[in-house]
């Protein structure tokens, strides 16, 4: 499996916890370490969307995939 289908596989593994809040995560892509990503339905207009990117996302992303270093939203950039 390369890097970016495994980004997009533990995507899959978080997405249901958003879903079930009314919300989603979009990923758009992996450049230098970094993957980018849109939060969509109620996670994009959350105040708490750049700790949820932070807090769980990236948390999940970076201690499964030690290529990953961060995970940006691009809506907040």
């Amino acid at each position: 499996m390369d890097i970016i289908d495994h980004i997009k596989f533990v995507i899959d593994k978080i997405r249901p916890f958003l879903v079930s809040d009314g919300g989603d995560v979009e990923f758009i892509k992996y450049e230098n370490g970094i993957v980018y990503v849109k939060l969509i339905g109620s996670c994009a207009n959350c105040a708490y969307g750049d700790s949820e990117i932070k807090d769980t996302i990236e948390s999940i992303l970076t201690s499964e995939i030690p290529e990953v270093l961060e995970v940006r939203n691009i809506a907040s950039e």
